[in-house]
């Protein structure tokens, strides 16, 4: 299959130098590789011809069909844009009317009255007639040689009005794979064998143009498998490649750091769940090795204590650690839950952003520099040029998708020998998706609150219940807790009916005439959200009026009740996040989720979800098998080494599971994929791979 990667789209019959441009730069198919791996996300049944009198009474869903017969007239009605020409079209059953709202002087000219055609389209009922609106029309003789399944494939709408339509890509395809003997196999027979997969020229054929629908099936089974499998090899070569040949500090002292911290200033005792995460720390820090390790975790379920326990290792054996944070309001916070739970024992801890002003910048050049800072914590500022380390030995990223692989890469620069990586995630990531995104780290998993911690209790609320919900709020106000309220918009919109903080902020500051009230967004100045928060936060503003804003970093133990206006406009991973910003002391804490009453089915059950479970990798599951990988994916896929064109990270985990197992069967016999049997697979995942540079030692 080489070849058709240097096959110019343009030389494809049917397609020629002008669509090619318009394919090159609407969907990036530049070469007849590209055009065959542009695979149909639906098929219509060119097969059957049906009369038009068995079409009257079908009712709305019926699906498009052909009927053959004859145009009877044509007629132009209205001006304007509101022109359209009618064909009345009968086959000697009965008649059906044929409706273009564009492109009409060119299909006035094409079509004549008498003659045969075969009309193709969906099928519906206007005031009493039956119509097809914008059918494709063919002679039979054209049809004739195209019968059977046709694809309906990803369009732009520039293409559509370029008339390069599903039909010409099916035409030039057919046409193509017609022209070609055969398309030249990728993966190793091996794996073919083994997995029971269809071969490359039956799947592409079958995927384009299928026979039946059991081929159909194997095709798509085969293509998801080759995508998946290609990753799946690839990032598993990469993670051994990195533990085989990417040296690591070893750290195998326990001393006065991690000693004094565990004995006098752990808050409370350590659950199971991070006593496992340790002892799997503790054993990549004697291994030798570069330590890349994944700590998931729900929120509030202690990442960050595990991560300063393991910094602190790091420190009792003569390093420094840094903890970098996507945001300055997340820096910010672990800077001072990190400082208050060490104060005691005189750990120096600094924190480094973009609004550090120039004196503290120079302190902490210092200190870096003679050794005496042991933890640095900070945004993208770490990565700067003149940030440098006396040694750096240990690594923190929190939520690492959130930064671009060179970002990272520069922080590793700033050691001689990589530093130990921990990525902490507080988006519990489905076992599928990890296993992809994140498949060539070692994964660990915090599936225990600490002692002390309830469950917030959430609960689906309506507007004419928002009195009963309000007087809640004030009930916990006046034990002394709390309340965040929530807002998708930030200021009015006439078209949408939702929430906006604008509004919010009057009604409340109204409705507790008493209490203070503070708000937060994404548009106002750092200096003023922080007052804003910091007021919030002391306890002085009772009320906190926010966008989501406040998803990620805000720690306030004192907030026991969340409201979340228009709840029905958030995705599962997101209603999650936010719920997370209370519960994070002892007391009885709640979600109060808003919504209208009128929301789609989906929507409700998403909204049940929330209702129903705590749990965060139930919710993320439930978020990927509803509305596929949404963020997360959408994040993540873009760090992947291959575009995916037929595979779903959301629903194919079984395939996922079955090319994982495979990969590591075909690597624990060929590790570097030189023997004569792999090298034609070793050159396509090489040449299918669309990374721009060697990032194999940086996860």
């Amino acid at each position: 299959m080489l070849s058709l990667r240097n096959y110019d789209i343009k030389f494809v019959k049917g397609i020629g130098p002008q669509r090619a441009e318009l394919l090159t730069s609407e969907l990036g198919i530049r070469t007849a590789y590209d055009l065959l791996r542009h695979y149909p996300t639906a098929y219509i049944d060119r097969s059957k011809i049906h009369s038009i009198r068995s079409l009257h009474g079908a009712g709305e869903e019926m699906p498009s069909v052909q009927v053959r017969g004859r145009f009877v007239s044509f007629n132009t009605l209205g001006e304007g844009a509101r022109m359209r020409l009618v064909g009345l079209f009968t086959d000697g059953t009965a008649t059906l009317e044929c409706v273009w709202f564009k492109g009409i002087r060119f299909i006035r000219q094409r079509l004549r009255t008498g003659n045969e055609y075969i009309v193709f389209g969906k099928p519906t009922m206007f005031n009493h007639t039956l119509q097809m609106s914008h059918p494709d029309v063919d002679t039979p003789e054209s049809v004739g040689a195209a019968q059977g399944a046709h694809g309906v494939y990803p369009l732009t709408e520039r293409l559509r009005q370029r008339n390069l339509n599903s039909k010409v890509l099916h035409s030039a395809i057919r046409l193509f794979l017609d022209s070609r003997a055969h398309i030249a196999e990728t993966l190793p027979q091996s794996v073919i064998e083994s997995e029971g997969l269809m071969d490359l020229d039956s799947a592409i054929r079958n995927i384009h143009i299928p026979r039946t629908p059991e081929l159909l099936a194997k095709a798509r089974a085969r293509l998801k498998f080759e995508e998946l499998f290609y990753i799946q090899t690839d990032t598993l070569m990469r993670a051994r490649r990195r533990k085989g040949e990417t040296a690591g500090y070893i750290m195998p002292h326990i001393g006065r750091w991690f000693n004094d911290f565990y004995s006098q200033c752990l808050p409370f005792e350590l659950t199971g769940a991070q006593k496992r995460v340790m002892k799997e720390i503790r054993a990549d820090l004697l291994g030798g090795r570069q330590m890349n390790r994944l700590v998931q975790g729900d929120v509030g379920s202690g990442k960050t204590m595990v991560a300063l326990m393991a910094m602190l290792l790091a420190v009792d054996n003569g390093y420094q650690a840094c903890l970098m944070a996507p945001t300055e309001i997340l820096a910010t916070q672990h800077f001072e839950t990190i400082s208050s739970l060490t104060a005691r024992i005189g750990l120096n801890v600094r924190l480094l952003t973009g609004s550090t002003k120039a004196k503290d910048r120079r302190l902490i050049a210092e200190q870096l520099e003679d050794g005496s800072l042991h933890i640095l914590i900070g945004t993208h500022a770490l990565i700067e040029d003149k940030v440098v380390f006396h040694r750096l030995g240990f690594a923190v990223i929190d939520e690492q998708h959130r930064f671009g692989v060179a970002q990272r890469a520069k922080l590793w620069a700033k050691s001689e020998v990589p530093p130990h990586i921990l990525v902490m995630t507080a988006t519990p990531i489905p076992r599928t998706l990890a296993m992809t995104v994140y498949g060539d780290l070692d994964v660990s998993v915090i599936d225990e609150l600490p002692p002390g911690r309830k469950p917030v209790e959430t609960v689906l609320r309506y507007e004419e219940q928002r009195t009963a919900v309000l007087r809640g709020a004030a009930e916990q106000i006046r034990l002394g807790h709390q309340v965040y309220i929530v807002c998708p918009l930030i200021d009015e919109n006439d078209k949408l009916e939702l929430k906006s903080l604008a509004e919010g902020y009057e009604q409340i500051c109204q409705t507790f005439k008493d209490v203070r009230v503070a708000f937060v967004h994404g548009r106002m100045k750092p200096a003023e959200k922080d007052y804003q928060m910091n007021l919030f936060a002391s306890g002085e503003a009772k009320i906190l009026v926010a966008t989501t804003v406040i998803e990620v970093g805000v720690n306030v133990p004192n907030a026991t009740t969340m409201i979340i206006e228009n709840a029905e406009r958030f995705g599962l991973s997101q209603l999650h996040q936010l719920r997370g910003r209370v519960g994070r002391g002892a007391d009885r804490s709640f979600c109060v989720l808003m919504s209208k009453h009128q929301i789609s089915k989906d929507t409700r059950k998403r909204l049940e979800v929330m209702t129903s479970t705590t749990d965060g990798f139930i919710i993320a599951e439930a978020d990927m098998e509803m509305r596929g990988p949404g963020d997360i994916e959408g994040t993540m896929q873009s760090g992947l080494p291959f575009d995916l064109k037929i595979a779903n990270l959301a629903s194919d985990g079984l395939i996922i599971a079955r090319a994982r197992a495979a990969a590591e069967r075909l690597l624990d016999d060929d590790p570097d994929l030189t023997k004569p049997a792999n090298r034609q697979f070793a050159t396509a995942l090489a040449q299918a791979a669309k990374r721009n540079a060697d990032w194999s030692m940086i996860s």
